[in-house]
């Protein structure tokens, strides 16, 4: 039974781009050995039985009725009676991400898809919700990674090396100028040798925790119903994490580290001034790698960006800059106040 042919083009953004017409749909008003008889007819070309759907004459959605509420029914009941006029429904024009936020709460196997006029034009199935829901974690991974929009086996070198081209020059003039804090710091690696042994230390760890809390953040604000309030207590939330982490390893740094030096035979200034500077920095840079894990991607989507733009590599850069301004300019003041 041919219910309504969709006159409208749906782009492959939108779920009606993605809708399926693999379902049975059954006339309102239909009695059980009608609805049976129908079933059977389309089932010989739409395999997806397990949910029919009750149309209007004229296409309209009316409801669903779960098949083994039709097998169970007796011959004199009410179609009615076993329709669910309350079943969830996906608009055609509704953008695919925004779809998906919601359609997850339920456990429905299909989701019928309507038009403006709530006429039905298709079903997402749950293969359909899964793929989608897959396709958009792997463009916020590869958003995550520094690019623009997903690549695949078949995408020509010249297109990903542009789309990879302008991270990579933005990342390079962040790293340049890491570069230049250290060289600022060049009479302290001089005075101290030793501080350059646990540099990457300091600049691993706050890349880590950085990137922790931008995963949870970008996790969190793909709730469309998240409020303000609620994303400045996440930012607290992760400043309070990346303290009690920093502290606790910075303790742990302190001591294995001042262990290991002793027992090379170091002069205790320098092992203070090294643990010092390890346990301070740890403490420090955590605690803003965290907030900037968090803040980076809210700042983004409060300026109608996609939260992931605010990728991995840029949030990495911008801790190493943090930590290697903490790391080395508590040595600097250490330097002055111990061992010279």
């Amino acid at each position: 039974m041919k219910i309504f042919t969709p006159k409208n083009f749906y782009t492959p953004e939108q779920v009606g781009g993605q809708m399926s017409a693999n379902y049975i749909a059954i006339a309102r008003g239909s009695t059980i050995r009608q609805a049976m008889s129908e079933l059977v007819r389309q089932a010989g070309e739409n395999d997806n039985i397990a949910t029919l759907y009750v149309v209007e004459k004229d296409g309209t959605f009316h409801g669903a009725v779960d098949l083994k509420d039709l097998i169970l029914a007796r011959e004199h009941d009410s179609l009615e009676q076993i329709t669910r006029t309350d079943y969830p429904v996906v608009p055609a024009r509704e953008e695919v991400e925004t779809a998906m936020e919601w359609v997850t709460d339920y456990s429905e196997d299909s989701f019928p898809v309507v038009d403006e006029d709530r006429r039905l034009v298709g079903v997402l199935t749950a293969p359909h919700v899964t793929h989608l829901m897959e396709a958009e974690m792997e463009e916020d991974y590869a958003m995550l990674g520094g690019l623009t929009a997903q690549e695949d086996l078949q995408e020509p070198i010249v297109k990903s090396v542009k789309k990879r081209l302008p991270w990579l020059v933005i990342l390079l003039g962040l790293g340049m100028f890491v570069s230049s804090v250290v060289g600022a710091f060049e009479h302290v690696v001089a005075a101290l040798p030793l501080i350059v042994c646990f540099q990457s230390l300091i600049l691993d760890m706050a890349g880590n925790v950085g990137t922790q809390s931008l995963a949870v953040t970008i996790r969190v604000l793909m709730d469309p119903q998240v409020t303000g309030k609620e994303k400045l207590r996440l930012l607290g939330k992760e400043a309070w994490v990346g303290l009690l982490n920093g502290l606790i390893l910075g303790i742990l740094s302190f001591v294995v580290i001042g262990g290991y030096l002793l027992i090379r035979g170091e002069v205790l200034g320098v092992v203070l001034t090294v643990c010092l500077s390890t346990g301070i920095a740890f403490l420090a840079s955590m605690v803003i790698s965290s907030i900037t894990g968090t803040a980076v991607p809210i700042v983004f989507q409060k300026c109608g960006l996609d939260p992931a733009v605010a990728s991995g590599p840029l949030i990495t850069t911008l801790n190493d800059l943090t930590a290697v301004c903490t790391y080395y300019g508590i040595a600097w003041v250490l330097l002055h106040l111990i061992v010279l």
